[in-house]
């Protein structure tokens, strides 16, 4: 690659880095403390070593633990399974609900973001992500260089929850099933968890978020990056840079 090239791809990166300080509302750039002179010299009087980082990864053999590849054996389409879905009412979010909220996006995406739930906004336009913090994910998701039609975007649940309250354990376990066949029909590189219902739904675990967060995790052979749900960044703006730390390193794997 020519040095040109190289600094054009440069300055690019910058520039996307710099507009998503701004999407996210941080205007300042932490710089490393400068260290004191009799500092420095003693790092010379040390042998230096290069540092070897290892980040830890956890498999999830979900194929064994859910048995969701057995029956049907046939991969289905996405299409298939908002048929099978069809009207439902497996649950009892479907009481209160206006619209199922299936999921949309590329259906061969090479990354895919899960959520927990539709809010009010979702339940009018049977859209994933589309109220307050659905306008943020977008926003994060053009900071990336990408468009919501490069990726897929779903949620555990399809019926909004009473209030946009979390999920109960008996309707996530009732609708994850939806999702895992979606994430087998799109077969992703990489799957982003926002918050803990959609982390622990698919990592089947009951691990806290703060647990799962900073390493990577496996779902067959994608690779699982838990982060923060937008809805936590407008609640609490101390979260964003975490979460675009976490995007940074979502973004080398694609």
């Amino acid at each position: 690659m020519s040095l040109k090239l190289e600094l054009k791809e440069l300055l690019e990166e910058l520039k996307r880095y710099f507009e998503c300080q701004k999407i996210l509302g941080l205007d300042t750039i932490a710089l490393a403390r400068e260290k004191k002179k009799e500092e420095s010299s003693e790092i010379y009087k040390k042998e230096l070593k290069p540092p070897v980082f290892r980040e830890k990864k956890t498999r999830i053999n979900v194929e064994e633990q859910l048995g969701i590849f057995d029956k049907p054996s046939k991969k289905l389409t996405l299409e298939e399974i908002k048929e099978e879905i069809g009207d439902c009412t497996r649950c009892k979010l479907h009481q209160g609900r206006t619209n199922i909220v299936f999921g949309e996006g590329n259906p061969k995406a090479r990354l895919v973001f899960v959520g927990e739930g539709p809010g009010a906004e979702e339940d009018k336009q049977a859209r994933p992500f589309v109220g307050r913090a659905g306008q943020l994910l977008t926003k994060i998701i053009a900071a990336m260089g990408l468009k919501r039609s490069d990726v897929y975007i779903c949620n555990v649940v399809k019926c909004r929850p009473p209030g946009n309250r979390s999920p109960e354990p008996d309707e996530a376990g009732t609708c994850e099933q939806f999702l895992f066949k979606q994430l087998r029909a799109i077969n992703p590189d990489v799957i982003v968890c926002l918050g803990s219902v959609a982390a622990q739904s698919v990592l089947r675990t009951k691990e806290k978020l703060g647990n799962l967060r900073g390493k990577f995790h496996s779902y067959g052979r994608a690779k699982v990056r838990v982060t923060y749900h937008p809805a936590a960044l407008l609640r609490n703006p101390g979260y964003k840079k975490p979460l675009w730390d976490d995007m940074q390193i979502v973004m080398k794997e694609l």
